[in-house]
């Protein structure tokens, strides 16, 4: 039986080869893009899920609310306190809690010496809760140690070759500080699928001696730097337990002002450790996550293409009805029933089904190293490790067989044998507008796609070009080590000899970083001292960092390092924190008292409103302060065109201030390109996936067209002997097509808009959907279609007319 729809099949291809090309190269694309977005799809899904209790994991949040409720803040980091106290309070319920605590590291063994920025503190149950695999050691004994660090197989060879890593000796520095740790364990490296991926785990003995002792550790609510875990036990509900957490704030925080709890103010969450990687996202995340809307995207494009290569299979199917008539009309006389044509044609569709499926997987292994570089995720079409990828790519053959082959199957075994050899057969008029329908669809969902494209591109172009309120470019950050702090202002005077550098500041936090730090405090409004009911972010500067940036003044006046007062008392905020404190205008409040975490003084300065993120996040409150403690960054303004020279120049100052440290600056604005990476991967994938959709329908409307012009070779003929031009022609054999083009680029325009403009809800400052964008979709789509149909008819309409009347 399957032998012989094989030879039906490519007794077809040798009579009609343009149509069979155009199925199986359709179904080629189609299945091949779907199989890697499955690939993807399944990866970003798969999150966490090899823990073996991840269904009883869960990762405390804490968020803020500013007095009218809102959510000001939101973290993925809490507080060291708070894991143990839920152990404690709710040890009916809780079977062990952990935290972790990232931090970068120059590490030194011997003669090597790496920056190592997954280098990760934890509790010592950290391995009772994950399900990491030991090669060597015992991890609870190594955390337990006062020294004790585990490393992953990668780090073992990376710092010890061959040599047995157990027992050796690693050097860590970090603020200034040196730590000795010992080698008491290696683990496999951490699988790809997770949130956090450490390269080191170490003791938490030394975060809490920096802390200042276990005691202060303990009290210490405000240093919300701790990926804290719940394993809860069996049969719990972790909102059962999420609704008692406002009571262990108030038992353990008291008021945040009189009458006030502290759980109005602050919140802790619970969050399935499965669900972290697409649906956290929150102000703090140990590494950034994916996103299930992208999922969603990614998974609706593939669906998209896969449909558009089915249409084109039944499009052609039927429409080429009428040369398979005769064969089904003398079938039926010779005894063939419905069902026996029916499975039939379903068997032929099969056959090209799966031979389109093997150029497909083809396709994948050839294209699939690009796209999991492009998607920076490790994905592989392994049958042998995973043998159920096997029945999921039948299962897509059968679909796409079931879904392109059935309509086909029912139209032609329901033509009647009498008719058919009589020669009186026509198909009916509804078949020809459901095939109409199908290309009113192909075109939809290709305008859609292209407007999807431009959409995105023309909110990457804004985001990259928008005025950020400041000067970005050319503008270097080096990490501020101990020996720069120590020696800021002989450092800054000596950068500025270099002709290459006009201007050096120094700050806790610098534009394209997140604004996580807030403090309390109270402003003087209307005359009176009132307690600052709205979040107002901080960030420690040195006196020139305003200047350095480029950040207007609109009222006061800048820093100054002249007047010793400006280091203690003097405070720059920003328009937004001067409208939700209360005052007017600007200059209403220069002068006016200021109090903020702990520091007493006045507003000396605003400054115009400026994107400190990216234009994902609104611009919020801020407040600039001197620093004196709480300095980690240098901003170094450099001449553009002498970059290569001065880098060369800081490269050298870099290694005599910080032995050891690798050279590593980063760009400011460098730093805000690095927050839309996600966006210009889906520019990307809509961009190259939308190309595919248009080729694929192109190539169906290519065949619908040659199929038509040969129906009409003979009708051409005649128009043309009796007069009719070739424009007319043109028209004649366009028009139809071009109306169903037209259709649906009308059916596409609110379905596109309804989608970008979700889309676009994620940015606090977006474009506007406006109707160029449509048109130009529109003019793509239509001239595409517009040059498939006219490429053909054209080649009807020039014929010679003679030879085409003598030929039909």
């Amino acid at each position: 039986m399957f032998k012989n729809y094989f030879k039906i099949v490519f007794r077809n291809a040798k009579k009609n080869p343009l149509y069979v090309f155009i199925n199986i190269l359709g179904l080629s694309i189609g299945m091949a893009v779907s199989i890697l977005i499955f690939l993807f799809v399944q990866h970003e899904l798969s999150y966490d899920t090899y823990h073996s209790n991840s269904d009883r994991i869960f990762r405390i949040s804490r968020s803020w609310y500013n007095a009218d409720g809102d959510v000001s803040l939101h973290l993925g980091h809490v507080a060291a306190p708070f894991g143990p106290l839920i152990k404690s309070d709710f040890g009916d319920q809780v079977e062990e809690v952990v935290r972790l605590t990232n931090n970068g590291l120059l590490i030194r063994s011997g003669e090597n010496s790496f920056m190592e920025d997954e280098f990760f503190f934890a509790d010592p149950e950290v391995f009772d809760v994950f399900s990491w695999n030991m090669i060597d050691g015992d991890p609870k004994a190594a955390l337990e140690s006062g020294d004790g660090v585990l490393i992953s197989e990668d780090m073992a060879k990376k710092y010890f070759g061959n040599s047995p890593a157990i027992g050796q000796e690693l050097i860590g520095e970090i603020q200034g500080m040196t730590l000795t740790f010992q080698v008491r364990g290696v683990f496999e490296n951490i699988p790809d699928n997770t949130h956090m991926h450490p390269d080191f785990i170490a003791t938490m003995n030394p975060v809490i001696q920096f802390y200042g002792g276990l005691e202060a550790f303990m009290k210490n609510f405000g240093g919300n730097n701790f990926s804290t875990y719940v394993l809860l036990k069996e049969d719990y509900d972790y909102k059962a337990l999420e609704s008692q957490l406002p009571a262990l704030i108030d038992r353990n925080m008291g008021e945040a002002q009189a009458g006030v709890p502290m759980s109005k103010v602050t919140e802790l969450h619970l969050w399935p450790i499965e669900d972290i990687h697409l649906y956290s996202n929150l102000d703090s995340e140990i590494e950034a996550n994916g996103n299930i809307d992208y999922v969603y995207v990614y998974f609706a494009v593939a669906l998209f293409i896969l449909l558009i290569a089915c249409i084109n299979f039944m499009n052609l199917s039927t429409a080429r009805s009428s040369l398979r008539s005769m064969e089904v009309g003398l079938r039926k006389v010779m005894g063939a029933d419905r069902s026996r044509l029916v499975n039939q044609f379903m068997g032929e569709s099969f056959v090209m089904t799966f031979i389109s499926l093997i150029i497909a997987v083809i396709l994948v292994y050839i294209f699939l190293p690009l796209f999991s570089d492009f998607t920076q995720k490790q994905l592989s079409l392994n049958f042998i490790e995973n043998p159920e990828y096997l029945l999921v790519l039948v299962g897509l053959a059968i679909g796409v067989g079931l879904l392109a082959g059935s309509y086909p199957a029912l139209f032609l075994s329901g033509f009647s044998p009498s008719k058919v050899l009589k020669g009186t057969f026509k198909a009916g008029k509804g078949h020809e507008n459901f095939r109409s329908v199908l290309v009113v669809g192909q075109f939809a969902i290709s305008v859609i796609l292209i407007v999807a494209v431009i959409v995105v591109v023309r909110q990457l172009d804004f985001m990259q070009s928008k005025d950020l309120g400041f000067q970005k470019d050319d503008i270097v950050v080096l990490p501020a080590s101990p020996a720069i702090v120590e020696n800021y202002q002989i450092i800054k005077d000596r950068f500025l000899n270099n002709p290459g550098i006009s201007g050096v500041t120094i700050s806790s936090r610098v534009p394209s970083g997140r604004l996580l730090d807030s403090q309390g405090g109270s402003a003087e409004v209307n005359g009176e001292m009132s307690q600052l009911d709205v979040r107002i972010a901080d960030i420690h500067v040195g006196h020139e960092f305003i200047k350095t940036y480029g950040i207007p003044i609109l009222a006061g006046r800048d820093f100054d390092f002249q007047m010793a007062s400006d280091s203690t008392e003097a405070f720059i905020l920003n328009e937004v924190a001067i409208r939700d404190i209360g005052w007017s205008t600007p200059e209403e409040a220069i002068g006016k008292k200021f109090n903020y975490g702990g520091r007493n003084g006045f507003v000396t300065g605003v400054m115009k409103n400026f994107h400190f993120e990216s234009l994902h996040q609104p611009i919020v409150p801020i407040v600039f302060m001197i620093t004196q403690d709480r300095s980690n960054q240098v901003s170094i303004k450099i001449d553009a065109s002498r970059r290569e020279e001065t880098l060369t120049y800081l490269k050298a100052e870099w290694a005599d201030l910080n032995p050891g440290f690798p050279f590593e600056p980063r760009f400011v604005d460098e730093g805000f390109n690095r927050q839309y990476e996600a966006e210009q991967r889906v520019k990307t994938i809509f961009t190259f996936f939308s190309a595919l959709a248009v080729l694929i329908s192109v190539l169906g409307l290519l065949g619908l067209t040659t199929f038509a012009t040969e129906q009409r070779t003979r009708e051409i003929g005649i128009r043309k002997v009796m007069g009719a031009e070739t424009s007319n022609i043109l028209i004649l054999l366009g028009k139809d097509f071009m109306k169903l083009v037209l259709i649906g680029f009308l059916i596409a325009v609110p379905i596109s808009w309804f989608g970008m403009d979700s889309w676009l809800e994620d940015f606090a400052y977006k474009i506007g959907i406006n109707w160029t964008i449509f048109l130009w979709a529109g003019l793509i789509a239509g001239l595409i279609a517009a040059g498939t149909v006219m490429m053909q008819s054209l080649k009807a309409a020039l014929a010679n007319p003679v030879k085409s009347i003598k030929n039909e």
